[in-house]
């Protein structure tokens, strides 16, 4: 830092702090950080010019008010450079045990022993190619077919490659919430394959979202709201020690234990301990969204960070989200009727605007997609966040003010930025229910800047071709690489039908019908046994179903349901254990497409009666407008690549171990046709 004033003929050196709302809400440990910077430059400035003391001021200034608040003390030099060679002493304390960590956790990676005696087919060559990308610090997407053992097969040379690369951070990023586990357990499997007598200086941290950490959710995250917001600070130091010296993994529940031990926030002290792990497992969004923690660490430590996606074919959907934003009438409505005097004059201005937006739009029952930002609304939300911004400055934390607070700031921060890579959509859905939308449709614009800071990317998943679609959407560099690893299954094992006679296409679904289930009906007498159905909705799904029962009654069958909770959804996949074969409709795309694991006569066959392609709605052609103004490819990227996707997906639950053999229906004539027949995994069809 630089300090903001200095006096020579008056001896006095200031610190100027900018701050809005009441000076008294400034919380002591920001005060104590203040007055300990300002005290810093005063042993300094003594040494410096020799003085035996000095005059520090602390000045705070009201943006809003245009008034300082100025607090003095007169201090000697003795007692400053005291305090900085104490002040000193504790961060070279620190630094050594961190670089004495560093020393041992690059001993240990550089010389990680694989935890089983040998690798599965092909995963010796997956790990060679992770290895190489890092030392390289290379971008690549990585199509690694499902059998590899993927989570471990990454890792493992990953780690390794941290010395040899010189890299700070290895972050492992995933799609779904139950990955996070996988990559905790391939981490417990390499520990436990070490030398017992060697240390395990690997710091690994699990990151999980507020909600899932939080233990008030009902109160702000504030210290006179939260109790385990007050006197964090105060109490961090101790945890964090605590957390650093641990012989276990951060998980969710070793560092709940930790905070709870020290009675402080656990999401927090996560926060925190991200900046002092090797390894950090946790949410792609906690690198890749607006205000990413990782992305921010990164640029402020100047860290070299390894990245792992995991399931990245699901992240262009991911990023479109975390680049998207809403705002509803009815939440600000409903905030009017308890809002605060001093805020309710903003609130009226922005209902106002609501209105107007309204009557220009709010007629049609359709979505209305404009070509700019309404600036009537722009402007009155603008104004509530000052409103709000200087409320929250002067009053007690209120955490529906927050909310909306953050809401709108999050709307605005997109709409700065708006531009041929997202649309604005409008759309009123009854009295009191607009809703406005910033929707991304082209995520590249926002993450290729988080893909530069990363020292080496690798993307990797099941299905990631063609590579092309992923480097455009995703805005990785022009360099970067896509690579595809053979299969370690063979087409012996799996037998692929087509069905020339019979489309799925939305004209010819009702005729659909009878020839679907007579061909479910059909497998299942010659090879009884579990078969998954998918279809593009529940409608689809359904209409089969009733078919089919209708047809052969003898046949067991259940069914995906809308809304399925997560005890609903394991009884429905504990179901493929049971002796008895039945067939289960679902729907393509949902939480059975992908991410579950079937092996053996759990699943010996799918059936699946649909391309997967999206909806030729107002929203996707406008989005095939846009991909083909900026790529060329509007048609397969809005459509073709998105829908083969989930097909291949889908169908990728039948074959899970060398030993798996099953049968996969393809149930539509375009299946037939060369392109899109490309665009499906090549050892479904050829021996490797």
């Amino acid at each position: 830092g630089r300090a903001d004033g200095y006096h020579p003929h008056k001896n006095r050196l200031e610190e100027i702090k900018t701050h809005r709302g009441d000076v008294s809400r400034i919380r002591p440990h920001q005060r104590a950080l203040h007055r300990a910077q300002l005290r810093a430059y005063g042993a300094l400035l003594c040494r410096q010019e020799n003085r035996k003391n000095v005059e520090l001021a602390l000045v705070y200034y009201d943006t809003g008010r245009d008034k300082e608040t100025v607090l003095t003390e007169t201090a000697t030099a003795g007692e400053l450079w005291q305090e900085l060679e104490t002040l000193c002493g504790l961060y070279k304390a620190w630094a050594e045990q961190e670089e004495h960590h560093r020393e041992l956790r690059d001993a240990l990676l550089a010389k990680l022993r694989f935890p089983f005696p040998d690798f599965r087919p092909r995963q010796r060559q997956l790990a060679e190619t992770v290895y190489k990308n890092s030392v390289k610090t290379g971008t690549l997407l990585l199509e690694a077919p499902t059998g590899l053992g993927k989570t471990l097969g990454t890792l493992f040379p990953a780690l390794m490659a941290m010395p040899a690369a010189k890299q700070d951070r290895l972050y492992y990023l995933t799609c779904r919430n139950t990955a996070r586990q996988l990559a905790l357990d391939a981490v417990d499997k390499l520990r436990h394959a070490q030398d017992e007598l060697q240390p395990w200086p690997l710091r690994t941290l699990e990151l999980v979202s507020k909600d899932d950490a939080c233990e008030h959710p009902d109160k702000a995250c504030h210290g006179e709201s939260c109790p385990l917001a007050k006197g964090f600070f105060d109490r961090l130091p101790d945890a964090r020690a605590e957390a650093v010296q641990s012989k276990e993994p951060l998980n969710q529940e070793n560092l709940a234990k930790i905070a709870a031990d020290h009675d402080i926030c656990p999401y927090f002290l996560a926060q925190e301990m991200a900046r002092w792990c090797d390894l950090i497992i946790g949410d792609v969004n906690r690198l890749f969204d607006q205000s990413a923690l990782l992305h921010g660490l990164i640029r402020q430590n100047n860290w070299q960070a390894s990245v792992l996606v995991d399931e990245a074919h699901n992240l262009v959907d991911r990023a479109r989200g975390m680049y998207s934003v809403q705002l509803e009438q009815q939440r600000l409505l409903k905030l009017k009727k308890t809002a605060p005097k001093p805020v309710k004059a903003a609130l009226d201005r922005t209902a106002r605007a609501w209105q107007a937006l309204i009557r220009d739009h709010g007629e049609q029952a359709q979505p209305v997609f404009l070509a700019t930002l309404p600036a009537q609304l722009l402007g009155a939300l603008q104004a509530l966040v000052s409103v709000i911004t200087d409320y929250l400055a002067d009053n007690p934390p209120d955490l529906a003010l927050q909310e909306v607070l953050f809401e709108i700031v999050a709307f605005m921060k997109l709409a700065d930025s708006f531009g041929d890579h997202s649309l604005c959509e409008f759309q009123r859905s009854g009295r009191g229910r607009a809703r406005l939308t910033i929707q991304n449709l082209i995520p590249a614009d926002f993450l290729t800047e988080r893909f530069k800071a990363a020292h080496s990317v690798l993307l990797f998943s099941a299905t990631l071709s063609p590579g092309v679609y992923y480097r455009d959407l995703l805005g990785l560099p022009e360099d970067a690489r896509f690579t595809s690893l053979p299969s370690p299954f063979s087409a012996g094992q799996l037998k692929v039908e087509f069905t020339p006679g019979i489309s799925t296409r939305q004209v010819h679904r009702e005729a659909s019908l009878q020839p679907v289930a007579e061909l479910i009906a059909k497998q299942y007498r010659t090879r009884p046994g579990h078969y998954l159905a998918f279809f593009s909705s529940f409608k689809y799904a359904k209409e089969v179903s009733d078919a089919l029962a209708k047809q052969a009654p003898d046949i067991p069958q259940r069914s995906q349901q809308p809304g399925m909770s997560a005890e609903q959804r394991r009884q429905f996949l504990a179901d493929f254990r049971k002796p008895e074969g039945s067939i289960a409709f679902a729907v393509l795309g949902g939480v059975f497409s992908e991410g579950i694991d079937l092996p053996g006569d759990q699943l010996i066959g799918a059936f699946v009666a649909t391309l997967g392609l999206p909806p030729f709605d107002a929203w996707h052609e406008i989005l095939k407008e846009r991909l083909q103004q900026r790529f060329g490819e509007g048609y397969n990227y809005t459509y073709v690549i998105p829908g083969l996707q989930k097909v291949a997906q889908a169908a990728g639950r039948v074959i899970r171990t060398p030993d798996d053999r099953g049968v996969i229906w393809l149930i539509d004539d375009r299946f037939l046709k060369r392109p899109v027949r490309g665009l499906l995994p090549t050892w479904w069809f050829t021996n490797t």
